[in-house]
């Protein structure tokens, strides 16, 4: 490598983007082409940057297979932060070998953290945390380590483990610091902000309050049966009862915790799961169809009666009911809490995240667009959605990912 290009790299590495272009932007070589894009990713010019990208490792020759290997890693990066989910994740695990079989440990490990970001997108938590367990992290260079402790944090906010994510993020901003990259450092400040921000809220016997993660987490390990409309579970202890496909069942429980030692009115009942205003005795039979499955499905950890005016949750021993729920109540709120990020997102990218299809999510993203709280710009593949971040709406406890626990 010559002293121009190695130069330029250390501007790069530095934060200064612009200094590292200044010297390598009238060469058209391969690893010029390969700073450049890396420059222009980090301007913001993401479709400039991958079409460097790609001319800089069709120009390396084939003893070159590192320094191709490096701009797949790149452009891996570029396209899980334009989340293009699409984008060939065996070609980034082929380019991570090779830099490992080549010795290259550094960006080996760099690579292995954009894929843990990934499956951390996408709610595969055990599959990222163990692409984490091989990575040293000491290996890494101050800002490869501030990437690397961020998605650690993630990991643990999304398992709703205070601990381990405060002191994740705090090492985070040590590495941010030493980096001494701007950008970075407000990065990690953005995600701090989890921690102190209401990511829920709590509503037992007719009062409701806000609750920050740490909150959330002590509510779960409390020993109360908790009806968590935020991940459409019903858990007590060790036992999560899912109804994520089960909106009627969730809507009936969740009306039945809220009013909780109470019963509730099977008029309120019938309006809360069916939206009925004019009830008829085929309405009264579908309430007690969809009862009797909600009684099945509970039956580990609770108990449905009939009352003489409705229905009641009697816990089997638990000695508290509460409801978890959002701090906004949004019917497409799993996709707002994607779009709240800040990035740009198309619909194939939130349908392969929520695990859903692209149809449902286009719908929802309509629907979002006609209320004002999401919007499109470009056309055809290059469409893409955003929405301004909605100030107490969750961004944590509505994405993917189980909660501790086990599910039946």
């Amino acid at each position: 490598m010559d002293a121009v290009i190695t130069a330029a790299a250390h501007a790069l590495a530095a934060g200064d983007a612009l200094g590292a272009l200044k010297r390598v932007a009238l060469r058209d070589d391969p690893p010029a082409l390969a700073l450049r894009g890396i420059v222009m990713a980090r301007l913001g010019d993401l479709v400039r940057a991958k079409a460097l990208l790609k001319s800089a490792a069709r120009g390396f020759g084939p003893r070159e297979a590192v320094a191709r290997a490096r701009c797949v890693v790149a452009e891996a990066e570029i396209a899980l932060v334009s989340r293009d989910l699409s984008w060939p994740s065996k070609a980034l695990e082929a380019a991570r070998m090779t830099l490992e079989a080549r010795g290259d440990r550094i960006n080996a490990a760099h690579a292995r953290n954009i894929e843990a970001r990934r499956l951390l997108l996408v709610g595969h938590l055990d599959e990222a945390e163990r692409m984490l367990d091989d990575l040293d992290a000491a290996l890494l260079p101050p800002a490869s380590r501030a990437a690397y402790e961020l998605t650690v944090a993630g990991i643990a906010i999304r398992r709703l483990k205070t601990t381990p994510a405060r002191a994740a993020l705090a090492g985070a901003e040590r590495a941010a610091h030493e980096a001494g990259i701007p950008a970075l450092i407000a990065e990690v400040e953005s995600a701090s902000i989890a921690l102190v921000t209401p990511m829920a809220r709590r509503i037992a016997r007719g009062e409701e309050r806000p609750l920050r993660l740490e909150e959330v987490e002590a509510l779960l390990g409390s020993g109360a049966l908790v009806v968590d409309a935020c991940r459409n579970v019903v858990r007590h202890d060790d036992v999560a009862i899912s109804l994520a496909t089960r909106p009627v069942l969730l809507a009936l429980v969740r009306a039945m915790a809220e009013a909780w030692p109470a019963d509730v009115p099977r008029s309120a009942l019938l309006a809360r799961a069916f939206g009925a205003r004019h009830v008829d005795e085929s309405h009264r039979a579908r309430l007690r169809v969809e009862m009797g499955r909600l009684r099945a499905e509970l039956a580990p950890i609770a108990e449905v009666s009939a009352t003489k005016r409705g229905f009641a949750l009697s816990p089997r021993s638990a000695r508290d009911v509460v409801v978890l729920a959002p701090p906004v109540d949004e019917q497409y709120g799993s996709v707002l809490a994607f779009l709240a990020d800040g990035e740009a997102w198309s619909s194939s990218a939130l349908a392969i995240a929520l695990g859903t299809s692209p149809r449902t999510v286009q719908r929802a993203l309509d629907a979002l667009a006609i209320e004002g709280k999401a919007q499109a710009f470009g056309n055809g593949r290059a469409r893409r959605w955003t929405t301004p971040s909605v100030p107490g709406f969750p961004t944590t406890l509505l994405l993917p990912g189980p909660l501790p626990g086990r599910l039946e």
